[in-house]
């Protein structure tokens, strides 16, 4: 697992394989709101439905500083 973070658009993605392909992540499903949650989290599945990855929006509304510092950078 590893977690990358652009500041720019505060942004952060948790990877929970080793590696992405392209074409790979088949579905995204928007986690729903809720109220006292902050940031927004969109899931990526296979066409199997196994979880990928989590794009985390208003990343630094949401993940302890700690996290974020000792994020990868996104490239």
């Amino acid at each position: 697992m590893r977690l990358t973070y652009d500041p720019e658009v505060d942004a952060a993605y948790m990877m929970l394989v080793d590696a992405i392909a392209p074409g790979q992540a088949r579905h995204q499903v928007e986690v729903p709101h809720n109220d006292g949650i902050a940031g927004q989290f969109i899931l990526d599945f296979t066409a199997e439905g196994k979880l990928l990855g989590l794009e985390i929006l208003f990343a630094s509304d949401t993940l302890p500083a700690s996290v974020l510092a000792a994020a990868e950078p996104l490239q």
